[in-house]
């Protein structure tokens, strides 16, 4: 498995996942590679005893005084793979790929060749007349070296290549494919390239061409990984769609949804507390959007009274976000109302819940709307990812992101109808049973590594 920034660093989400598939397959063998902002960070998750081997590698760390210069015909890839990205024509990666004799050929010594160095400039004057050329040479060196850090890295040796993202896992997989002649799977979650344009929008930091040439790399990317890649799984159709859209193979896309463990959630004995519990299981941390989940309580207070308010998370991963999510809670006078909990055993809090809120600004295939289901919890969500048709697109339990308003009628309508939530409950847990359940996601995967491993 190929990994960026997630397993076993961080928890919840992907990472969870990866968790469940490595620990839920234990006659397969896995070995980690981790892309990771840092070195020595601290393991979120003990790893199972299936994983023989992780290998942890800072993007861009590498010594370039081991450099070599590339030889001619890898040269000649690399001009023409550029040269067809340019001109939006199809890029063959593999092509370039397979033209590597070292993985030192891919360093910082590549613009020694004029035909490099007279790229770089006229690319300057096509793309970016008006700004020096110094920030062109060194925002595209520091892009490059970033991608062809990732490729070059060694990836232990495996049966098959198993990237959970495109971008710098992707392109890790892609050098791995064509390195050892194995297999490359891909399996997305979210979908990455848009992840990473959003953020950088949002950044003040990426301006002007600079914004749009990382904005185009990111997209390229995911273009060669899905051109590329042997299998692609997506965990909802919509997400499928958008991966041929940009140039995935129809033969080559399937989707596998997100799994839970049934028999632990519907474990949960139910218990009636006074007053109204409403809870939040996530990070805390900007993606779930806390400060929306804040805004929330205070509209609810005002007219249930008695309500409770839980974030049931991390409180760690994000310490300025977290204080700041703290201050608009005394700002807005909420006491002992609102409640950030740290970790915890979520089915302590399943038990007596009324209500799960998700104010995310961006999700997947969120698990706990699942674990809240199969548990006997009604859940409201924001319109991210695969959460509005997992909840039939009903507009009683849905919200636009950023909309504390919605969001406390939702809450309101679970408050005033409790017959009919009784209901809604009872469907909503045999819709889990009958699509999330972790044994089926399990299955289909140990028999897609096996067919993958086989040739088939």
């Amino acid at each position: 498995m190929i990994l960026e920034g997630t397993y076993p660093y961080i928890t919840g989400g992907v990472g969870a996942w990866v968790h469940d598939i490595i620990g839920g397959l234990p006659d397969l063998d896995f070995a980690l590679l981790t892309l990771s902002p840092k070195a020595d960070q601290p393991l979120r998750y003990q790893l199972p005893a299936n994983v023989v081997e992780h290998k942890d590698v800072v993007l861009g760390s590498r010594e370039l005084s081991r450099a070599r210069k590339p030889g001619k015909h890898l040269m000649s890839a690399i001009l023409e793979l550029h040269e067809r990205m340019f001109s939006k024509r199809t890029s063959s990666i593999m092509s370039m790929l397979d033209a590597v004799s070292s993985a030192d050929e891919l360093g910082n010594r590549l613009l020694e060749d004029d035909r490099a160095w007279n790229l770089l400039a006229g690319m300057n004057m096509k793309r970016n007349p008006a700004y020096a050329f110094s920030d062109y040479f060194w925002a595209w060196q520091s892009a490059h070296r970033l991608m062809f850090d990732a490729i070059r890295e060694e990836a232990p040796e495996a049966d098959v290549y198993h990237a959970i993202s495109t971008g710098f896992a992707g392109l890790a997989a892609l050098g791995a494919k064509s390195r050892y002649k194995k297999p490359f799977l891909l399996t997305e979650h979210g979908l990455y390239h848009k992840e990473r344009e959003m953020e950088i929008r949002k950044a003040n930091f990426v301006k002007g061409y600079q914004r749009d040439m990382w904005i185009n790399i990111y997209n390229t990317i995911s273009t060669m990984c899905y051109g590329n890649a042997d299998r692609i799984t997506a965990l909802f159709e919509e997400n499928r769609q958008k991966q041929l859209e940009l140039g995935a193979a129809q033969e080559h896309c399937i989707v596998i949804p997100n799994g839970i463990d049934i028999e632990r959630y519907s474990s949960v004995a139910r218990t009636v507390r006074p007053g109204f519990h409403v809870g939040l299981v996530g990070r805390i941390v900007p993606i779930k959007d806390i400060k929306t989940y804040i805004l929330v309580a205070r509209i609810v207070l005002e007219r249930i009274p008695d309500a409770v308010f839980y974030a049931i998370g991390p409180t760690d991963e994000d310490p300025e976000y977290y204080d700041e999510c703290a201050a608009l809670v005394a700002s807005l006078r909420l006491g002992d109302r609102f409640i950030f909990t740290g970790r915890q055993n979520v089915l302590e809090y399943y038990s007596f819940l009324d209500v799960m809120l998700l104010t995310s600004v961006r999700e997947a295939q969120p698990l706990v709307i699942i674990e809240g289901w199969v548990a006997g919890v009604p859940c409201i969500c924001t319109k991210v990812g695969n959460a509005p048709e997992m909840l039939d697109y009903d507009e009683r339990f849905l919200a636009s992101s950023k909309d504390p308003v919605k969001l406390a009628e939702c809450v309101f309508f679970v408050h005033d109808h409790p017959a009919e939530m009784q209901e809604i409950n009872i469907r909503n847990e045999h819709k889990a049973v009958a699509l999330y359940n972790k044994k089926d996601m399990l299955r289909r995967y140990g028999q897609l590594y096996e067919s993958m491993r086989d040739g088939a």
